[in-house]
C-alpha cells in the first residue's frame, strides 16, 4: 500500500532572552533567515546561510519560533522587555513571559514549567551564555542547533574563551577570584561550556554585529546587519545637536562614579550634547546628579537605542564610550547623515576593583568598531 509522503515537520525553535537587545536580535536572525529563504529553500524548507568561512549551509526556517522571556526584575529593563514583546506579536511570533525572579523559589517553578518545550525543541537561541540560568536550561535541552543572539559585547568575550577553551567569565569580572557561588555552579557552567561546543550532532551559530576574529573550530559566524530595523523603522529626523549615550560601567564596577561624571560634563561641553540616553542599568540616584550636573536632559528609552535613534530624530552626531552601540549604530543608520563618534576611556577612570583588562577589552571595543569616529579620552581634573 503506498503511503502519502508526510509533509516536513516545522521546526520547533525556543529563544530565550533576558534583555530588549537579545529579543530585537532574535527578530533579526528571523528576519534575515526569511530573506534568505525566499532565494530558494531546501527541500526539508531549510534556507542557506554562509558561514564564516562563505560556504552555504542549510538551515531550517523561523517557523514555530516561541520567545521565552526570563523577566529581569528592573522596572526599566522590564518596561523595554514589554515594548520588544509587542513588536515580536506583530512579527507573528509566540511571547511567553516567565516572572522567573519573582522569589526563592521563581527559578524553580520556571525551570520545571519549561523543561517539556526545551526536551521538544529542535532549536534554542540563547542570549547570555554567562546567565547562570540559560546555563542551566542549557543542561535540559537536546536541541540539536543552537544559536548566540548578540547580547553586547560580551559576545565578543564569550567566542574568545570558547575558543580557548575557557571558562565563562564574564569580562569585567575576570581576574578575580571565585566566590563560593561560582564553585557551586561551577559544575553546570563547565557543562554549559561542552554543549555549546559543536560536535557530530550539534551545530552552533553566533549571530552578531560584534567584530569576531577568534572563531572557534565548527561555529558558524553570521553578520547581523540590522536589517529587520531599517525595514521595520525609519529613515530618522535628524537634529542639528549632539546626543550622547551612556553606559553601565559604573554600576558595573568599572568606572570611578566622579570621573565618569566629570568625563561626561566635559564631552557634552566639548560637543554641544543636549540629550544623555540613560543605559537600562544605570541607577536614577547617578542619572539625578548628572542631569543637575551637566544640564543633559536625561531620556531613558522605551526600546534598545537602535531602534530609538532609527525612528528619531536624533543628534547629527551621536557620542558615546566604548560600548556594543558604537558597532550597532552604524549599522541601524546606514544610509544617514549622523555620525557616531566614541571617546576612549581614560585608565586614570578605572576603579581599584577594575579586572587587570578592563581597560585592553574596552580599548578593543574602541578600536575595532567600524565606520565611528575616535575621540582621546576627555581629561577632567577630578581627584
Amino acid at each position: 500500500m503506498n503511503r502519502r509522503a508526510r509533509a516536513p515537520r516545522t521546526p520547533r525553535t525556543l529563544a530565550f532572552v533576558e534583555s530588549p537587545v537579545q529579543l530585537l536580535n532574535v527578530l533579526e536572525w528571523a528576519h534575515a533567515h526569511t530573506l534568505r529563504g525566499a532565494e530558494g529553500p531546501g527541500a526539508d524548507g531549510s534556507v542557506p546561510v554562509p558561514d564564516s568561512g562563505g560556504l552555504a549551509t542549510l538551515v531550517p526556517r523561523a517557523d514555530g519560533l516561541t520567545l521565552v522571556v526570563l523577566s529581569p526584575v528592573d522596572p526599566m529593563t522590564r518596561g523595554q522587555l514589554r515594548r520588544m514583546a509587542e513588536l515580536a506579536r506583530d512579527e507573528g511570533h509566540e511571547v511567553r513571559w516567565e516572572e522567573a525572579r519573582g522569589g526563592t523559589t521563581a527559578p524553580f517553578r520556571t525551570v520545571r514549567a519549561l523543561a517539556p518545550l526545551l526536551r521538544r525543541a529542535d532549536r534554542v537561541f540563547l542570549g547570555d551564555p554567562f546567565s547562570r540560568y540559560v546555563q542551566l536550561l542549557l543542561a535540559i535541552t537536546r536541541a540539536e542547533d543552537l544559536v548566540v543572539v548578540d547580547d553586547g559585547t560580551a559576545t565578543m568575550e564569550f567566542v574568545a574563551q570558547l575558543a580557548r577553551g575557557e571558562r565563562l567569565v564574564r569580562w569585567h569580572r575576570k581576574g578575580g577570584r571565585p566566590g563560593p557561588r561560582d564553585l557551586l555552579f561551577a559544575p553546570v557552567s563547565s557543562f554549559a561550556r561542552r554543549r555549546l561546543t559543536p560536535g557530530e550532532h550539534r551545530r552552533v551559530e553566533v549571530f552578531s554585529a560584534m567584530p569576531i576574529d577568534e572563531v572557534p573550530a565548527g561555529v558558524t559566524v553570521t553578520r547581523n546587519a540590522f536589517g529587520w530595523t531599517r525595514a521595520r523603522f525609519g529613515p530618522p529626523r535628524i537634529t542639528r545637536g549632539a546626543d550622547l549615550v551612556g553606559t553601565s560601567l559604573v554600576e558595573t564596577g568599572v568606572v570611578d562614579g566622579a570621573r565618569y561624571l566629570d568625563a561626561v560634563r566635559r564631552l557634552a561641553a566639548t560637543h554641544g550634547a543636549t540629550r544623555y540616553f540613560a543605559h537600562r542599568r544605570e541607577s536614577p540616584e547617578k542619572l539625578r546628579e548628572l542631569a543637575a550636573a551637566t544640564g543633559l536632559e536625561v531620556v531613558r528609552p522605551d526600546l534598545p537605542l537602535e531602534l530609538v535613534a532609527r525612528r528619531g530624530p536624533i543628534g547629527r552626531t551621536i557620542l558615546s564610550f566604548p560600548s556594543t552601540v558604537v558597532h550597532t549604530l552604524p549599522l541601524a543608520l546606514v544610509g544617514t547623515e549622523v555620525r557616531v563618534a566614541v571617546c576612549d576611556i581614560d585608565p586614570t577612570w578605572l576603579t581599584e576593583h577594575a579586572s587587570p583588562r578592563a581597560h585592553g577589552f574596552l580599548s578593543g571595543v574602541t578600536g575595532t568598531a567600524r565606520d565611528v569616529h575616535r575621540l582621546s579620552a576627555v581629561r577632567g581634573t577630578t581627584a
